[in-house]
């Protein structure tokens, strides 16, 4: 089973703390499409015929593409790769951008996910963020989603946040829950470098949110989800009655994807491959029936650390078993030795032959992976 990427770079504002490629000129978006349907052809070969369980529309805004765009994407995708009768697709939207019309047309194509931009229902915050929507928006957006038979619902929030308060992110958190949505994500802010938001921080405009709220904020809400219903299945992703982000999952459990459009990355099992982050270079280079990537192969030991670095992230954990049988006894020992103390300090369960994070342990983790990678 392997999964397909399709990376939009189009977006009407640019969030502060966003750092993927995005662009806010959407002029080139014919030339992209065709692009993109280009590139899918050219690199038919790249999942070696394994059966596509997945797809995803991921971005920037992919709730910017019109049905035409996208129905001319899939009828490339569903000409060229086996599909899954049970596949995932998935699309990114914004709430802004769902319209009842826009829904509609959405509906006459395969997409049977929706992963919904919120990050916050305190309209100061989304100010803040620079976010197009309002709370009541995203709740509206949400419901009417709901009411048109889209079931599996994902949504994204955001802690963190400068000025937040355990009291905003409660609400929040209440808002969420109370929408009965089947996933939802959940990141700290992080400022990145090249942002607008690390510019205000540089300057003194910003102060990142004190550790230990930000440590009890993460707390409250894995206990208020867990209480709710959902199942803690990736540190940042909670999931109920099993609706868990097919297409992320095979990220975390090391399946082979393929991604297509500018800056999108992919994994064939053994090495890594991402497209030039230029939406005009990577039209030209596809338009001359080349590609603009760069690869990055992966010796052992870099595949070993990211065996660890995805399964250590996950409910399903490093099972001793496949790590053994891929990378050999040296290095199997050498991760034992080293998880040893954190399992008798109650922070990495082993069990069935495999190593998870418990609760506390999720609080270190990075920590743990750390001590875990191999070091040359």
């Amino acid at each position: 089973m392997a999964g397909i990427y399709i990376h939009v770079p189009f977006c009407k504002t640019r969030c502060i703390y966003c750092d993927f490629y995005t662009r806010t000129d959407i002029s080139p978006k014919d030339d992209y499409i065709e692009a993109v349907c280009k590139e899918l052809l050219l690199r038919r070969d790249y999942l070696s015929e394994d059966i596509v369980s997945t797809i995803y529309f991921g971005g920037g805004t992919p709730s910017q593409l019109s049905y035409a765009d996208l129905k001319r994407i899939f009828d490339v995708i569903y000409s060229t790769y086996p599909i899954s009768e049970n596949v995932e697709i998935t699309m990114e939207a914004n709430p802004d951008d769902l319209s009842i019309e826009y829904l509609e047309s959405l509906q006459k194509l395969p997409f049977n996910r929706l992963s919904i931009g919120i990050q916050s229902f305190d309209d100061g915050e989304l100010k803040f963020l620079k976010r197009r929507h309002t709370s009541q928006k995203a709740i509206d957006a949400v419901t009417m989603c709901q009411s048109l038979g889209y079931n599996n619902i994902s949504i994204d929030l955001m802690y963190g946040l400068p000025n937040q308060t355990m009291d905003i992110w409660q609400r929040n958190l209440n808002q969420a829950i109370s929408l009965n949505v089947s996933h939802i994500s959940s990141y700290h802010l992080i400022y990145e470098q090249g942002t607008r938001l690390y510019r205000l921080f540089k300057i003194g405009q910003v102060r990142p949110i004190d550790e230990d709220l930000s440590v009890d904020m993460f707390s409250l809400m894995i206990d208020k989800l867990h209480e709710a219903g959902f199942e803690h299945y990736e540190i940042s992703n909670f999931a109920k009655n099993g609706s868990y982000s097919q297409h992320n999952s095979s990220y975390w459990l090391g399946k082979r994807y393929l991604g297509v459009g500018p800056a999108a990355h992919s994994f064939d099992g053994n090495d890594r491959a991402w497209n030039i982050a230029s939406t005009p270079k990577y039209i030209q280079s596809i338009n001359k029936g080349s590609l603009a990537l760069e690869i990055e192969y992966l010796d052992l030991n870099a595949r070993y650390n990211d065996f660890i670095l995805t399964g250590m992230r996950t409910k399903w954990g490093v099972d001793l078993i496949e790590l053994e049988k891929l990378y050999g006894n040296r290095m199997k020992d050498y991760c034992l030795r080293n998880v040893e103390r954190y399992v008798k300090e109650g922070f990495v369960k082993l069990d069935n032959q495999a190593l998870t994070l418990t609760k506390n342990g999720i609080f270190i983790s990075d920590g743990i992976m750390s001590d875990l990678m191999w070091v040359d």
